[in-house]
């Protein structure tokens, strides 16, 4: 086989749901956006919805799997997965994305199974499972970069309940059913009783904001940001009692933080490189103006105080190792000066994307790979590429 069949430009799809950016994604991809779309996300993968193209064979990544498994993916990755087990992306979070937990694998099979049964589209709004995966997520800040993730401890979440008025109505129902009551509580109260407790804190929030006397560091920042265009406050969503009830965490460029399943969490605002199994199961509650379904989201959410673990990667010359717990994926950052030569042999079908500047594939003549561009690199390949300047690469693959 020759080395033009090994290594091949890849092209992702983008994905214009409503919270996206309209400058980052289109600067990275050199793509004109003068209709001022939403740019969401960057997908490279080979998820049946939206499968990435090998530009060189004009083929989608998906079929040339299908024609080729073993050799693509490497014959572990195919024994144990029959397919690519990642999904590769970069994200603009203009605005709040829902307040999500995902599946387990085993629960992803389940729901998958009972919504073919009950007839549902797998493209219906009110479609929970799009697939049988489960959804661990690993992502890596491109920049200051903020979400929710998970419960805030017990003491932490006291305190909430204590220091809004608005909420002290909680504080036995916290204290005598803890997280699951709680929040159970919350998000199944009528609208009505919602609404009396939020208005006034939505309200405060918008005003506290007006005055700068809040910053991103306050739930109540978040609260009035997802308020502030609002021509009327009623209806007001539930999910914002997740903000005050989630830790709240800013991530610096190259940090990353890992979400597994049932990790209630939402994506605030920032840009990130994001790596997941190959799946789009996600169960919502808030925020949000696709299908929730607050049952289904109870079901698989762990109600136990989560404490943040800012990840931290290991660097090894010049390619930086993030520390992951499932064996669907890794990633890694690549940081070379102009020059500089980055070698590699690879054991899964790598992925690699230019986030800054260009690199040069040694083993093809004239093979340049621009910011925005990616190529992927079949299993059991030798390759090495040299920087033309200063550059920033990401790179998946399967840890095997």
């Amino acid at each position: 086989m020759q080395l033009t069949d090994k290594i091949c430009k890849l092209k992702g799809k983008v994905q214009h749901y409503a919270w996206g950016g309209y400058h980052f994604i289109p600067e990275l991809l050199k793509i004109n956006n003068s209709e001022q779309k939403p740019f969401a996300e960057y997908w490279l993968g080979s998820h049946p919805s939206t499968p990435s193209i090998l530009t060189d064979k004009n083929i989608s990544l998906v079929d040339a799997i299908t024609q080729q498994p073993e050799n693509i993916l490497g014959k572990k990755v195919y024994e144990q997965f029959k397919g690519l087990p990642y999904l590769f992306k970069v994200l603009d979070v203009k605005d709040m994305l829902s307040i999500q937990v995902h599946p387990t694998k085993e629960e992803a099979i389940k729901g998958f199974e009972r919504e073919e049964a009950e007839g549902i589209p797998i493209n219906a709004p009110n479609r929970n499972y799009k697939d049988k995966n489960h959804k661990p997520e690993m992502m890596i800040a491109l920049g200051e970069f903020w979400l929710l993730h998970g419960f805030q401890k017990e003491k932490a979440i006291e305190k909430v309940l204590e220091n809004y008025t608005e909420f002290n109505l909680l504080i036995p129902i916290f204290k005598n059913e803890g997280y699951k009551g709680l929040y159970q509580t919350v998000m199944k109260m009528p609208q009505e009783q919602v609404d009396t407790i939020l208005i006034p804190l939505v309200e405060k929030a918008i005003n506290h904001q007006k005055q700068n006397l809040i910053t991103k560091n306050s739930p109540e920042w978040w609260v009035a940001k997802w308020y502030n265009n609002a021509p009327v406050l009623k209806n007001i969503d539930r999910g914002i009692f997740s903000i005050y009830l989630f830790n709240l965490i800013q991530l610096q460029k190259g940090e990353a933080i890992f979400q597994g399943a049932g990790v209630p969490h939402a994506y605030l605002e920032g840009q990130n490189i994001e790596l997941m199994a190959n799946s789009d199961n996600v169960l919502r509650g808030g925020l949000t103006p696709k299908h929730i379904d607050i049952q289904e989201l109870m079901k698989h959410t762990k109600f136990e105080a989560i404490e943040p673990a800012i990840l931290k990667p290991l660097k090894i010359d010049n390619e930086k190792k993030y520390p992951c717990s499932v064996n669907d994926f890794a990633v890694s950052a690549i940081e070379l000066s102009s020059g500089k030569v980055y070698h590699s042999i690879t054991t899964s079908l790598e992925i690699l994307l230019v986030i800054e500047g260009a690199v040069s594939i040694n083993e093809l003549e004239n093979y340049i790979i621009q910011k925005g561009e990616s190529f992927a690199v079949i299993a059991n390949t030798a390759y090495s590429f040299t920087s033309t300047e200063n550059t920033l690469l990401f790179k998946a693959f399967v840890p095997v």
